[in-house]
C-alpha cells in the first residue's frame, strides 16, 4: 500500500452501516473509496459480540438489507453466526473486498481547510479523502465501569462484547454485571454450565417472550422460488412495528396492556414472590428497550442463580461487593454493561474546521442534521448518528434512509464541483439548521415513553437528554432524508491557483523533470 492514498470517499467501519454505504457508493457509480476497518474482518457488532446465546431481537427478514434479501434465514430470530455470515455474503456479492482496508484503526482525522479534504491517520498508513462517512456505530466500544479493586481481582474478567472463549466456565462461580440485552441472552446459555451464577441488577428490564422458531424448508424454498413472498413477509413485519410507534412516542399509557403481558410472563416462570418482586420493574414498559427472551426468567429461577438487586460497588480480592453490602466470592466477572453510546471514543479523534474535536463540539449533547451532518465538520457524515436509533424496529431501515441522504449529498457535491465556477467545493451544514432540527426532535421527545416513562437508560446522555432515539416512524425518517436541502448548507469553495501561479508551478515541474 502507498504511504499516502487519496480517495473520494473514506468509509469508517464495516458493520451494517459501513458495508451498506460501500454498496450504495458502488451503485451510485463511485468506485474511488476505501472502507477503513480496525479489525481483521467485516461484521461490526456482529463480529465483536460472539458471547453464548448471542442473537438479534429483530426478526431476520427485517434485520437485513432490502437490496440483499436472504431467503435462507434458519430462524425467525437468527443468531450471531448467521448474521455475521450474511454480512460476509454481502461483502462478496457486491464486490466490496477490494475496497477494504482491514487492520486500519483511525487514530486521528483532521479537516484541511485549504485543500478541502480530510487527512486521516491510521495505524497502518495515511489517507486523504474528499468525504468521510463514519459508520462506527454506537455499539463499538465496550463500557466497563471504574470499580475499586477490580484491577486486583485474581480471577477472570471480560466484557460480553469481548468474550473469552478460551476460558471454561464449567463449574465456576460467576458474577454477571448488568441485566441488559446481552445479559438476558448470556444467562440462559451459561446457567446450566456454571456452579453458581450471581446476577447484579441495578434496574430490572421488562422481558417479553421471544416468538422464535425454525423457518421450515418449504418456507425457505418458497422465498427462493418466489422472491416477492420474502418481500411481503418483510413488509408485514415492518408494518406491524410502524403501527406500534405511536404508543412509544405519543401515548405511553397505551402500553399498559403490554405491561400486563410482561408481568404474566414473569409470574409464569418465577414462582418465588421475593424473586418475582426483584425482577418486576417499577417504570413504564418501553422506557428502556423491551427485551425478548423465552428462557431468561426460567434460567434466573434455577437454584444455582442468585439475583442481587443492586449494582457492583467494589471488589476485594475474590469477593465482589454490591452497593447494598451483599458479598459474594467468585471465580470470574462478566460485564454486560453496554457501550460508549453518547461518548464514542472516535469522536475524540475527529478534528473539524474550527480545530475542535467532535467530542468537544458535542460536549453539551450530540447533534446532527438528520442524524448525519454536524456543524463545523464539512464533508463529514455519520451513519447511525444522533437521534437515529429505534426502540422497537430494525436499524437497517434507518441505515438505508441515511444512505439515501448520503447518495444525494454526494450528487450535490458533484454538481457543485462541475458547475463551471471552478475550484473544489465542500458542504458545511449551517449551525442554525442543526439547531432547528434538534429543537424539533427534542420537542417531540417530551411526549415519548423514553422521556416520561420514569427510568434512566443508556438512551439518555449525561445531561438527561435523549440524543439516541428517533421519536417517530421509520417512514417519517425516510421522507426527511430523501434528499439534501442545500439551503441548510453553506457551500465552501477553494479556488484554483491563479494563472501566474499555475505557470510558475508548471515551470518548476518542468525544471525538476530536466
Amino acid at each position: 500500500m502507498a504511504k499516502h492514498e487519496h480517495v473520494r470517499v473514506a468509509v469508517i467501519g464495516s458493520g451494517f452501516g459501513g458495508l451498506g454505504a460501500a454498496v450504495r457508493l458502488r451503485r451510485e457509480g463511485i468506485t474511488d473509496f476505501v472502507v477503513l476497518e480496525r479489525a481483521d474482518s467485516v461484521g461490526g457488532t456482529w463480529r465483536d459480540n460472539s458471547y453464548p446465546g448471542c442473537a438479534c431481537d429483530v426478526p431476520s427478514h427485517l434485520y437485513s438489507f432490502s437490496f440483499a434479501p436472504n431467503p435462507d434465514w434458519p430462524r425467525t430470530f437468527s443468531g450471531q453466526r448467521h448474521i455475521r455470515a450474511y454480512l460476509e455474503h454481502v461483502t462478496d456479492t457486491f464486490g466490496i473486498r477490494p475496497h477494504l482496508r482491514l487492520g486500519h484503526e483511525v487514530l486521528r482525522m483532521e479537516w484541511d481547510a485549504e485543500a478541502l479534504r480530510w487527512e486521516i491517520e491510521t495505524g497502518r498508513g495515511r489517507f486523504s479523502a474528499d468525504v468521510v462517512v463514519s459508520a462506527t456505530g454506537p455499539l463499538s466500544d465496550p463500557k466497563i465501569p471504574d470499580i475499586p479493586g477490580l484491577a486486583d481481582f485474581p480471577g477472570k474478567v471480560f466484557h460480553s462484547a469481548r468474550w473469552d472463549h478460551d476460558y471454561d466456565l464449567t463449574g465456576k462461580r460467576v458474577a454477571m454485571i448488568g441485566t441488559g440485552a446481552s445479559a438476558i441472552q448470556i444467562v440462559p446459555a451459561i446457567q446450566p454450565l456454571v456452579g453458581k451464577l450471581t446476577l447484579f441488577q441495578r434496574t430490572p428490564p421488562w422481558v417479553m417472550r421471544r416468538m422464535d422458531r425454525a423457518i421450515s424448508g418449504p418456507e425457505r424454498w418458497l422465498h427462493r422460488a418466489v422472491p416477492v413472498t420474502g418481500t411481503l413477509r418483510r413488509g408485514l413485519l415492518w408494518g406491524i412495528r410502524e403501527l406500534q410507534v405511536g404508543a412509544f412516542t405519543k401515548h405511553p399509557n397505551e402500553l399498559g396492556l403490554i405491561e400486563k403481558l410482561a408481568k404474566a410472563n414473569i409470574a409464569k416462570a418465577v414462582k418465588d414472590p421475593a424473586l418475582r418482586a426483584k425482577l418486576t420493574p417499577s417504570y413504564r414498559i418501553g422506557c428502556k428497550r423491551i427485551l425478548l427472551s423465552s428462557t431468561y426468567y426460567p434460567a434466573v429461577a434455577q437454584p444455582n442463580v442468585d439475583v442481587v438487586a443492586s449494582g457492583l460497588r467494589e471488589v476485594r480480592g475474590s469477593t465482589v461487593v454490591a452497593a447494598d453490602g451483599t458479598e459474594t466470592e467468585v471465580d470470574a466477572i462478566v460485564f454486560g454493561t453496554g457501550f460508549h453510546v453518547t461518548d464514542m471514543p472516535i469522536a475524540e479523534r475527529v478534528v473539524g474546521a474550527e480545530g475542535k474535536t467532535l467530542a468537544e463540539t458535542w460536549k453539551g449533547g450530540m447533534e446532527a442534521l438528520r442524524g448525519a451532518t454536524a456543524a463545523g465538520f464539512p464533508n463529514f457524515m455519520t451513519v447511525i448518528g444522533p437521534n437515529t436509533g429505534l426502540g422497537n424496529s430494525s436499524m437497517i431501515l434507518m441505515i438505508e434512509s441515511q444512505l439515501n441522504y448520503m447518495a444525494d449529498y454526494l450528487r450535490q457535491l458533484t454538481l457543485l464541483t462541475s458547475s463551471g465556477r471552478g475550484g473544489r467545493a465542500a458542504l458545511a451544514v449551517r449551525p442554525s439548521a442543526v439547531g432547528v432540527w434538534n429543537r424539533k426532535v427534542q420537542a417531540r421527545m417530551e411526549r415519548t415513553v423514553w422521556k416520561a416513562g420514569g427510568c434512566e437508560s443508556w438512551y439518555l446522555d449525561a445531561n438527561g437528554r435523549n440524543t439516541t432515539l428517533w421519536p417517530g416512524t421509520t417512514g417519517e425518517f425516510r421522507k426527511e432524508t430523501r434528499q439534501v436541502d442545500l439551503s441548510e448548507y453553506e457551500v465552501v469553495r477553494a479556488a484554483e491557483p491563479a494563472p501566474a501561479a499555475k505557470s510558475r508551478a508548471a515551470s518548476r515541474k518542468k525544471e525538476t523533470a530536466q
